[in-house]
Formats: C-alpha cells, sequence, structure tokens
C-alpha cells in the first residue's frame, strides 16, 4: 500500500504539470479559438532561456523573471499578433497546421542552433524526503505540486473574481456581446496568450529538473498537456487540472505493475476511452450547435 500511495503522489505531481501546459490550451481555445500544438514548445524554450540566463550568472528566480518577461513578449504577444490574429479569419485549420509548423521549426532550430544534447537544469528543491505514515515523498515533489496546483487554483480564482477575469470570461463565451458591453476584446485575449505564457514559463521551471533541458522535451509534454485537457474537459479550465492529475497518475501506476515500455500509452489509451464514451470530456460540458 505505501508503494501505491508513493506512485499516486509522485503521479500526482508530475500530472500537476501537464495541468500547467494543459491549463494553456483550454484558456487559448476559450479565449481565442486557437489550438496551439506547439504548446510544448512553448515549455522547451524558457527552459533554454533561463539557462542562458543563469549563465550569465543570474540567480534561478531572477532567471524565472527575466524569461517570463521575454516569454509574454515572443510567446504572447508576438505569437498572438505575428500567427494566430492572422490566421485565425481563414478558419481553425490555418492555424493547427501553422502550430504544427512552429513546433518542428522550434525544436529543429534549437537542435542546430544550441545542442542536441541533453542539459541538467537546477532544482528548485533539495533532495530532502519525508517520511509521513510510512510513505516517503521527496521535497521536490511537495513543492513541485503545492506551486502548480497554486499557479492552476489562482489563474481560476483570477477568472472568476476579478474584473479582468470576468471580461476575459465574458469574451470567451461571446466576442460580440463582450464588445456590445464595451469590453476592449483585443486586450482580454492578450491577457490570456500571456498568462499562457508565463503558465509555459512555470511548467519549464517545475518539469526542466527531472526531464533535462533538450530540444525535444517539449514533444512529449505537449502531447500529453493536449490529451489532458482533452480527458478533463477542453472548453472546462478545472478539467485541465483533473486530466493532468488523471494522466501523471495513470502514467506511473502503469510504469510500476504493468511495464514502464507502456508509460508513454497511457496518456493516448485515456484520451480514446474519453473521446468514445464522453466526447465533452469529464468536467466538459456538451456545446449544441445549430447548423
Amino acid at each position: 500500500m505505501t508503494d501505491f500511495l508513493q506512485l499516486v503522489f509522485s503521479g500526482m505531481a508530475t500530472g500537476s504539470i501537464y495541468a500547467l501546459a494543459a491549463l494553456g490550451f483550454t484558456l487559448l481555445w476559450q479565449a481565442s479559438g486557437t489550438i496551439n500544438f506547439a504548446q510544448g514548445e512553448f515549455v522547451m524554450l524558457p527552459a533554454f532561456a533561463m539557462l542562458a540566463f543563469a549563465a550569465a550568472g543570474a540567480p534561478l528566480p531572477v532567471a524565472f523573471v527575466l524569461t517570463a518577461v521575454l516569454a509574454v513578449g515572443v510567446l504572447g504577444w508576438a505569437f498572438k499578433r505575428g500567427i494566430a490574429d492572422p490566421l485565425l479569419r481563414f478558419g481553425l485549420m490555418p492555424i493547427v497546421v501553422a502550430t504544427i509548423g512552429l513546433a518542428i521549426a522550434a525544436r529543429s532550430g534549437m537542435r542546430a542552433g544550441y545542442s542536441a544534447e541533453a542539459h541538467p537544469f537546477p532544482s528548485l528543491f533539495t533532495d530532502k524526503l519525508f517520511t509521513v505514515a510510512g510513505v516517503t515523498v521527496s521535497l521536490a515533489d511537495v513543492g513541485t505540486l503545492a506551486i502548480a496546483l497554486a499557479l492552476v487554483l489562482g489563474t481560476q480564482a483570477f477568472l472568476s473574481r476579478t474584473v479582468t477575469g470576468r471580461a476575459m470570461q465574458a469574451v470567451a463565451q461571446n466576442t460580440d456581446s463582450a464588445t456590445v458591453l464595451g469590453i476592449d476584446v483585443p486586450r482580454m485575449v492578450f491577457y490570456t496568450f500571456a498568462i499562457n505564457a508565463v503558465l509555459a514559463c512555470a511548467a519549464a521551471l517545475l518539469v526542466t529538473p527531472t526531464y533535462l533541458a533538450k530540444f525535444d522535451m517539449g514533444e512529449s509534454l505537449g502531447n500529453k498537456a493536449f490529451f489532458a485537457a482533452i480527458i478533463g474537459g477542453f472548453n472546462n479550465s478545472s478539467g485541465a487540472l483533473l486530466g493532468g492529475i488523471v494522466v501523471g497518475v495513470a502514467e506511473n501506476l502503469a510504469a510500476a505493475y504493468i511495464s514502464p515500455a507502456y508509460k508513454d500509452a497511457v496518456a493516448l489509451v485515456l484520451f480514446m476511452a474519453v473521446i468514445l464514451f464522453k466526447p465533452q470530456g469529464l468536467l466538459g460540458r456538451k456545446v449544441e450547435r445549430k447548423v
């Protein structure tokens, strides 16, 4: 039983990181109808940026802040103005193709321009272990879970309890009505892209010590985050949290009790099961469309 609980807790820590990236999927979809298949690379690029700032002498917290500011400009504003805005007027498919191409370009560019090797990444936490009721957990798992949950729940609280957050939700629900009410729709959409960029930086800070900084780290992470968003409910930000934790825990249990070879397939199996039996996701709501 103690081994089982350890696997569950460790899986929750990993799943909470998936949830951060998955929340970016749901936010962008709700606010602007954008599906960003370069979301994993939006985590990979800040990881290397933080390494560059750290190599220049900046402490890790300072490197994170500098990277977050840079990410808001590049992965937020520039991505919105340069890719999302021009292409969305032609429908969803062009943005899907463009973000897939962006992901490939980011991986290839990082491999050719920086390195194809994996680089160690400093951790916020020490190697300290705790034993609670016979279950041994690491400070890294506890800290990762706590920070990721705080960010996800804090984002949800911001959206539901602040004037700006409610305006962003109004834009997500009905752009035309939000415009009539006097809401600055482009600004609210930009805020969504900016929040996604900051969440991607936080995910990079938490996951890279384990994954290592490498050019293809975002490919697997992006896929699992997308599956987590679908499993939880693509139109529900709370579903991103549930989907991420479900995927993380299921991966750990499958690796321990079945075979490590099947670990990466768990998210795909869960995704297919949810699509077949509950297409709107575990917490998603059905959306009726008239034609």
